[in-house]
């Protein structure tokens, strides 16, 4: 398959994260006016609105492509709106760049926003005795942090982690937050200062598990035609992942751990996760190589380690050694997590793979203030979604 065409980012904006308690469509509005302000463009100009669904929020968080589309003002615009659970924000910009390539559309925007509940989320309401995630919550009793601290602690019987670098993540993520204004969280914190925070599920402590917020953040794509008659900065979608597994490496693809729970099994070869960015560099012909930084769902501290060997910057059990080298910092090798991550944002689930994509593109830009890349050209964006959804997004100028 040959590489498809660019497609123009023209313009990027959020609401910032935190606890506002409002409705989640004040919040969409918020950073689709900021987007298309960026961007240059008016709303009459948008002929094409894709929503990143959020369940949580009733019926219009179901339809939030029209639901946008009406809190904006009535167009005639096409809608599409798209669930993928934490990866629906990716699968919604996939929706406007296909529709771009295809002819369809010259102006399209994208946005995705979030009311939350106080405490971890909770599996939506019913029984989906196929969906491999709800199987865990029900089955094993695996709520979202048992589920993150099975991770880690596989990485520390498999690879010799330790508590100090899962500290170490929040650290590093933590001081990235400080510089980035849409951030809940902008507060710096020292390794002991993790380590001393309670204990959720061993070994992972409460301030190495994100939080749940209310967010928002949008995007406007443009048809390389558009993008000449408006005019842009170069900042181009090379390619989105949105891939689902295969088997035999299948959702929620839990540590396969060995009757005595000191020796884990190996990890196999290749993993659903790692199948996801792989899928966009083989599309977009970019190696990890050749990467500026990368945006990661680091929903916990021990999962951002898994993200650097799942995405290419290292092998297999090298993740700690690359921490701890300074390699993933800003200034280091290749940033991972320059904007706070999900550390400093908390989940707003149908906004994240977005602000993934926010970040990179103001990165690409020189526009990132003082958590700027130097010299970033290209960038990826990496999470997972409930039910095998992937997602990656490439980006380059």
């Amino acid at each position: 398959m040959s590489a498809p065409d660019p497609v123009a980012v023209l313009g990027v904006g959020m609401h910032p994260w935190g606890k506002w308690g409002r409705n989640f469509v004040e919040y969409g509005k918020v950073a689709a006016r900021e987007a298309l302000a960026d961007a240059g463009v008016d709303w009459t100009d948008v002929d094409f609105v894709a929503g990143a669904d959020t369940m949580r929020n009733g019926y219009p968080g179901y339809v939030s492509g029209a639901t946008f589309a009406q809190a904006l003002g009535w167009t005639g615009s096409r809608v599409a709106s798209c669930y993928a659970a934490c990866a629906s924000g990716a699968t919604a910009l996939e929706a406007a760049r296909t529709r771009i390539l295809a002819g369809l559309s010259d102006v399209a925007l994208v946005v995705g926003a979030d009311t939350t509940p106080k405490g971890f989320l909770a599996p939506n309401a019913g029984d989906r005795p196929t969906d491999p995630d709800w199987l865990r919550f029900r089955l094993f009793g695996a709520t979202n942090p048992t589920y993150f601290a099975l991770y880690a602690r596989r990485r520390m019987d498999l690879w010799g982690a330790t508590d100090e670098d899962f500290a170490r993540v929040k650290v590093k993520n933590a001081r990235n937050g400080l510089a980035n204004p849409n951030a809940r969280y902008r507060k710096e914190v020292t390794v002991e200062e993790v380590l001393g925070s309670p204990m959720v599920a061993s070994p992972l402590r409460l301030l190495e598990i994100c939080a749940t917020s209310d967010g928002a953040a949008a995007v406007v794509l443009a048809s390389e035609a558009a993008a000449r008659r408006i005019g842009s900065d170069g900042v181009t979608v090379r390619a989105i992942s949105t891939v689902t597994p295969t088997y035999p490496n299948v959702v929620p693809d839990l540590p396969d751990l060995a009757a005595d729970s000191a020796v884990a099994v190996p990890a196999p070869d290749t993993t659903f996760k790692a199948s996801i960015a792989q899928a966009c560099y083989e599309e977009a012909g970019i190696g990890p190589d050749e990467l500026s930084l990368a945006e990661v769902y680091d929903l916990s501290t021990a999962m951002e380690l898994d993200w650097y060997e799942d995405i290419g910057l290292c092998g297999a059990g090298e993740a700690e050694k690359l921490l701890r080298d300074g390699a993933t910092e800003i200034g280091g090798r290749i940033p991972v997590n320059a904007s706070g991550g999900l550390a400093c944002f908390g989940e707003a689930v149908p906004a994240q793979a977005l602000a993934q994509v926010c970040e990179v593109v103001w990165q690409l830009r020189g526009q990132a203030g003082d958590r700027q890349v130097d010299g970033a050209r290209t960038g990826i964006t990496a999470n997972q979604g409930l039910f095998g959804h992937g997602s990656s997004v490439l980006l380059a100028r």
